[in-house]
């Protein structure tokens, strides 16, 4: 009896042996290549989004150079900027529906490399190729370390995959390790902004910090609508679920905080290291949050890991060294022009001595004067210098009259 049925049995587990094998190489391959489409729609968004932006803002240099008196927004240039901008950021959207978190977010290094050569090609200075080897070898160096640090992250990036519907967003959002995160996150936010806002600590570290943890949230939720999105297309709807509109909201205002502290940023620092240190240290935080609520790295060996955090560290450097060959602009001189003060008159002009004008604010700054307006712009003459003589036999007094007079 067990003779005989041991055949039987062996027949009826082979087949199901059979398929699991066969199953296992389909689902890697797939994932393989939703892993390349990912990559080739970031790619193609970031490079769109570097010509756009360049693309505007050579709309407004030849505006700010020429007589002509249209605004910015009326002419071709900028609205094709702006189409492509559109555009570009739609494949950065769209990309995070396919490939994991951790893979999308380091590939942001190929719109500097783009805004890179774009600068090099239209540059309008003519060099000898001496000068223009030696004022841009950093920037080649560069541009060569993120290329190859772009296809190390492509090549050994993580391999995680899920659909993004309503029941899985909701497990990794209550799960431990996202609420440690969240919790170590919320804690180093707060610290962060209350040295920037209460003891004036204006440090490019700290802001950039601010905005790196607000710009992991918006990564991950970028993620999740993204990825609902893409179900429901596919004929599983997931937007009339709550999650979706939460996820939807968070990004939006993360989206928001995230551009408001760049602004700030932007206007005590110079661009390049903001470029630089900006994409260190949102790169970082976005990984981390990858890893931690989607799970990118389950399941990858050791290999993998440490090739792709080489390839994160490879196009760090070559950011730094693109960002590093940058043009400083020239900072504003210390000194004011008394020419060029309104209502001042020019202390060369035939001699005639510098009086404000009656109708100009005599101001500067928040230090006002609040004196009464006649005492103020009174002119004065010089002083008249009085030595009063006495008699021959009385001695002069030992000091003199200072007299002055006022027109009224």
């Amino acid at each position: 009896m067990e003779g005989g049925n041991s055949p039987s049995l062996q027949l009826q587990q082979l087949p199901l042996a059979t398929a699991a094998v066969s199953v296992q190489p389909h689902t890697d391959s797939f994932s393989y290549k939703e892993n390349l489409i990912g990559a080739l729609l970031a790619i193609f968004g970031h490079l769109v989004s570097s010509i756009a932006l360049n693309l505007q803002k050579y709309s407004h240099i030849r505006l700010a150079g020429s007589k002509d008196p249209r605004a910015y927004f009326k002419t071709k240039t900028w609205w094709s900027g702006l189409s492509l901008l559109v555009l570009g950021e739609l494949g950065v959207f769209s990309s995070y529906a396919f490939a994991p978190l951790s893979l999308i977010v380091p590939l942001s290094a190929v719109s500097v490399v783009a805004s890179a050569i774009i600068g090099i090609i239209f540059i309008k200075e003519k060099w000898k190729p001496k000068e223009f080897l030696r004022r841009y070898v950093l920037s080649f160096v560069g541009c060569g370390l993120a290329v190859v640090g772009t296809y190390l992250l492509v090549t050994f990036g993580p391999n995680s995959h899920e659909k993004m519907t309503a029941e899985n967003i909701t497990r990794h959002l209550v799960s431990w390790p996202f609420l440690l995160y969240m919790l170590v996150e919320i804690i180093v936010f707060c610290l962060l902004l209350y040295f920037y806002k209460e003891r004036n600590a204006n440090y490019i570290v700290i802001i950039l910090l601010l905005v790196a943890l607000l710009g992991s949230m918006t990564v991950v939720t970028v993620k999740a609508v993204a990825g609902m999105i893409l179900v429901s297309i596919q004929g599983t709807l997931q937007l009339d679920s709550p999650i979706f509109y939460i996820m939807l909201v968070c990004m939006i205002a993360t989206a928001i905080y995230q551009a408001t502290f760049l602004a700030q940023a932007s206007q005590l620092y110079d661009s390049a290291q903001i470029s630089s240190i900006g994409y260190i240290l949102s790169t970082t935080a976005a990984i981390s949050a990858g890893a931690t609520f989607y799970l990118d790295f389950m399941g990858e060996d050791v290999l993998h890991i440490c090739m792709f955090a080489l390839g994160c560290l490879i196009a760090f450097l070559g950011v730094f060294l693109i960002t590093r060959n940058r043009k400083k602009p020239v900072p504003f001189e210390p000194y004011i022009s008394m020419d060029a003060m309104p209502g001042m008159q020019n202390m060369h002009d035939k001699g005639i001595a510098v009086q404000p004008d009656l109708k100009a604010s005599f101001s500067y700054g928040a230090l006002e004067n609040n004196d009464s307006m006649p005492e103020i712009y009174t002119p004065a003459t010089l002083p008249i210098v009085q030595e009063q003589h006495g008699s021959k036999g009385a001695s002069a007094p030992p000091y003199r009259v200072l007299e002055h007079s006022k027109k009224e």
